[in-house]
């Protein structure tokens, strides 16, 4: 299939555009790295008191959920010992029961009831801040004495209330605050692994 030159045109446009946006937002990042350092620390102490790392979020951010739980688990870049992590997004008996059951807002929660231990850190991903399902999870989770860290988007939302630490992309653009989570999450990785094995 040919495309007209106006319309290779518009492609890098588009291109170069979503490029330059992703830049800008990765910069903006620059500046949470206080947070992302607490964050680590976080972790950090969990996981040398024998505790875990628990995480969820909707859409993109369930499959990153997954994803940096598989990091934790299986490796990031070191050759270690097994980290205990989760997802609360993977079990889908568990979602559809309790949502069947209990509603779609209970699926994280409920998850979180079950196994999350006083000493775990629970890794709440919502690039709006204001997924209710979420927003639960966070609030059981102060009630087990569990620490919460929001990976945030925009200007927080509810979850910037209910959070032990904020990590806030601050961004309205969906797709960039998702990457933007993925590169923080990928720092995180690197920081734990390197504290605990470098």
């Amino acid at each position: 299939m040919k495309y007209s030159y106006h319309t290779r045109n518009t492609m890098q446009e588009t291109i170069g555009s979503m490029i330059k946006e992703s830049g800008e937002t990765n910069r903006l990042v620059q500046e949470l790295s206080p947070q992302i350092g607490k964050a680590a620390v976080l972790l950090i102490d969990a996981l040398k008191n024998n505790k875990k790392i628990i995480l969820a979020g909707n859409g993109g951010s369930a499959e990153m959920s997954a994803h940096i739980a598989a990091e934790f688990v299986g490796r990031y870049k070191i050759e270690r010992k097994a980290l205990p992590a989760i997802a609360l997004t993977t079990d889908l008996a568990a979602i559809t029961a309790i949502g069947n059951d209990y509603g779609f807002d209970a699926v994280f929660e409920r998850q979180l009831e079950a196994l999350g231990k006083e000493g775990d850190v629970f890794i709440a991903l919502t690039t709006s801040g204001n997924s209710k399902n979420l927003i639960r999870a966070a609030q059981k989770a102060k009630e087990l004495n569990i620490d919460v860290i929001g990976l945030l988007g925009k200007d927080g939302g509810k979850m910037k209330s209910i959070s032990k630490l904020d990590i806030i992309v601050p961004s309205y653009n969906t797709p960039r605050i998702q990457e933007a989570h993925l590169m923080i999450l990928h720092i995180i990785c690197e920081l734990v692994e390197k504290e605990l094995f470098g």
